[in-house]
């Protein structure tokens, strides 16, 4: 199945039968879908419509947890050309030009390469994410949901963190900006938006009980940092922000 649709289970399952030391073959249940050589792009097994979560469930792909799935498949997705569009004006800056993780650096192309393994972060996160989401807590044994999870609480300090080291280096925002200011920050504009409509589809899973609220916390920071890394990727390479006129004012960002 697509990464947007049951495969996302598959990740704990392996970690879990590797460290029991179980032999695994492509008849083992939780590796459907697998070759010697890896996956299979095809299954034929979601052919009527229906896929499989990571406690082996069958649901139709419109269900609402394969919404909450793809958004968040498509977040990471976005990213992924964060990452490039970040990488690609980093060129300037030599690796070997260590800047300190936890203190962003002024604006420039060491800023983007500051960006890169925070994006790449993020990306593996999302692999814990949707895990946790292809695992209803409320038709889930035990011994899937302690195969999930994540710290929303501690992810999201972090992040915080990340947040306000990048907010020092920038000039302060009392009104709206357009999404833009360069490739990068396009991109990461649009990482913000698909990281809302994650959040957006992982809410009702939270109030029906079968998705852990730290989900839901980790999505809304990371919608956050996203909108002030894109604005410090702007000021990284060289664009000024595009403002809504100070006759307009309103909320600088619409962020919660």
């Amino acid at each position: 199945a697509a990464q947007g649709e049951g495969s996302w289970g598959m990740r704990p399952a392996l970690s879990s039968l590797a460290r029991s030391g179980q032999r695994l073959s492509a008849a083992t249940p939780a590796l459907r879908g697998f070759t010697r050589t890896g996956f299979t792009v095809y299954t034929r097994t979601g052919d009527k419509g229906k896929s499989s979560l990571f406690n082996g469930e069958r649901r139709r792909k419109d269900d609402v947890v394969f919404d909450a799935l793809g958004a968040v498949d498509e977040l990471s997705a976005a990213i992924g050309l964060a990452r490039a569009h970040c990488e690609e004006g980093a060129a300037g800056c030599a690796k070997e030009e260590a800047v300190e993780a936890s203190v962003a650096p002024a604006p420039g192309p060491a800023g983007l390469r500051w960006l890169l393994p925070q994006l790449e972060g993020a990306q593996r996160l999302l692999l814990d994410v949707g895990s946790a989401i292809a695992t209803p807590q409320t038709s889930s044994s035990e011994k899937h949901l302690q195969r999930v999870g994540i710290d929303g609480a501690a992810e999201a300090s972090v992040l915080e963190a990340r947040i306000d080291t990048m907010d020092a280096q920038l000039p302060p925002l009392t009104v709206f900006i357009l999404p833009g200011g360069g490739a990068p920050a396009a991109a990461l504009h649009m990482s913000r938006a698909v990281c809302r409509r994650s959040e957006r589809c992982v809410v009702p899973l939270v109030e029906a009980g079968d998705c852990p609220a730290e989900v839901g916390v980790y999505l809304n920071r990371l919608s956050d940092y996203f909108f002030v890394a894109a604005r410090y990727a702007a000021a990284s390479a060289g664009h000024a922000e595009e403002r809504r006129g100070d006759d307009k004012a309103g909320p600088a960002t619409g962020q919660v």
